[in-house]
């Protein structure tokens, strides 16, 4: 590809703004469909209960950028090589990159729209900034809440309307919480630390019905509630792909070079689909965008598919999950203690770790993930020892090249480098995605003049 090329990305999310960072210097425009600058969409929840302002989760720009907000892209011209906007304005690319993300989709609940077409005025959505910020408002004056969905976000906003202090109750349609990434085990610990902050959770049940009593699941009862918040179901946004005539599935289809059907146009993050994985979590689609930028850029690399990786901060508790721990082939270490509320799970084949689960303790996961990115072969004692982490007497020192910040792939070392925790933020990107580093973080940059003796 050469300088001068043309570089249009339609949406301004997480993995757009890492992707036009990534080409700094290039011509690049980015399409934003959203009024606002782009932000970390992660970190909503913790704006909903005021640990942050909406400024804080501001994402950094790079200067130069063609940057166009309130712009929503309706068509895709391949042969003329241009994009229709919504006020049927043009914009001309080379190269055209698709990050739109995915979508919400609406639970079978009767009563959440009504007839003219919008959602009841007791529902709300929790997506975008301004979704958050009418869930704000909307919270200020209430009492009570219901949050439909026990998975990430939904742990998340629960979390934070009970803290504002509002009764809140969790509905999950699986057996428990987290189903998707966790086993029931660590699901229970993490719905017994939600009841401890007064946060009532029904697993197994459904919602079916909202009316002027409440919100009805299947089993007959009623929840009074004042505010209900969707957070279950989503899907890659693919119709912009569709009305082109692009390769679409569950997902935009790319090959290795992230490139679609169209080999001038490529996609990434949410609303890609490499082979048969679909990513939902910030550390594939923050990958995806840097090797993209890297290709753009004219270097020969090549994507051979997402390293799943999520890790959050959920109720009081760390999450972290690696690889696929329920489905993962293997012999499974487990080491839990619902008492203080931790979890370790590994899922090891040949001496490999193919998968982890750990909540509540994640003293160990530097290493962890470590071993699990360069398929290090354990002796037998190693995967007990690694989840015994609470059993060391001193503090464990990381090796530089240990991954501490998964969302932006930082090591120990680069931190380690840093002045302040500001700096790192701002040289590495560590703490904006999940934030669930944060921690281990200040705990490096507290501690690195003792280390620095023996690292």
């Amino acid at each position: 590809m050469t300088g001068a090329e043309r570089i249009v990305i339609v949406g301004a999310g997480m993995a757009a703004t890492r992707l036009a960072e990534g080409l700094a210097g290039l011509d690049v425009t980015l399409l934003g469909d959203e009024p606002h600058p782009p932000y970390n969409r992660i970190l909503l929840s913790a704006v909903l209960e005021g640990t942050h302002s909406a400024d804080a989760i501001a994402m950094r720009m790079p200067a130069h950028l063609d940057l166009r907000l309130g712009t929503r892209v309706v068509e895709i011209h391949r042969e003329d090589r241009e994009v229709e906007l919504a006020d049927r304005g043009r914009v001309a690319y080379d190269r055209l990159v698709l990050a739109t993300g995915s979508i919400p989709t609406l639970p079978p609940i009767r009563g959440l729209v009504r007839m003219d077409g919008r959602l009841h005025e007791r529902v709300h959505a929790f997506r975008t900034l301004e979704d958050c910020r009418r869930l704000d408002t909307a919270a200020a004056h209430a009492r009570n809440a219901v949050v439909v969905g026990g998975g990430l976000l939904g742990l998340q906003v629960a979390r934070a309307l009970s803290i504002r202090g509002l009764a809140t109750e969790v509905v999950e349609g699986g057996e428990h919480l987290l189903r998707s990434q966790v086993g029931g085990r660590a699901g229970a610990i993490l719905a017994r630390d939600l009841e401890r902050l007064g946060t009532t959770v029904y697993t197994g049940a459904r919602a079916v019905r909202l009316d002027d009593a409440g919100l009805t699941l299947d089993n007959g009862y009623t929840l009074e509630t004042d505010l209900v918040v969707l957070t279950a179901g989503g899907r890659p946004s693919t119709a912009l792909a569709r009305r082109a005539g692009l390769d679409v599935r569950r997902g935009i289809v790319v090959d290795h070079h992230l490139r679609t059907s169209d080999d001038r146009i490529h996609a990434i993050g949410d609303c890609a689909q490499h082979g048969s994985q679909v990513t939902g979590f910030v550390p594939p689609a923050w990958e995806q965008a840097g090797l993209l930028a890297r290709h753009l850029a004219g270097e020969d690399v090549s994507y051979d598919g997402a390293r799943t990786v999520a890790r959050l901060r959920a109720t009081d508790l760390d999450v972290a999950v690696l690889g696929d721990p329920e489905r993962a082939e293997g012999q499974v270490v487990e080491v839990s203690n619902p008492v203080v509320g931790s979890h370790r799970k590994l899922v090891v084949r040949d001496g490999v770790i193919v998968a982890a689960t750990l909540v509540g303790d994640l003293s160990r996961i530097g290493l962890i993930t470590q071993h699990y990115d360069r398929g290090t072969v354990l002796g037998p004692r190693e995967p007990g020892d690694l989840l015994m982490g609470e059993r060391v007497a001193t503090p464990m020192v990381l090796p530089d090249e240990a991954e501490v910040c998964a969302c932006a792939g930082v090591s120990a070392g680069r931190i380690r480098a840093c002045a302040s925790f500001e700096d790192a933020r701002t040289t590495t990107r560590a703490t904006t995605g999940c934030g669930g580093c944060a921690p281990a973080v200040r705990q490096l940059l507290a501690t690195r003049t003792l280390e620095g003796t023996t690292t």
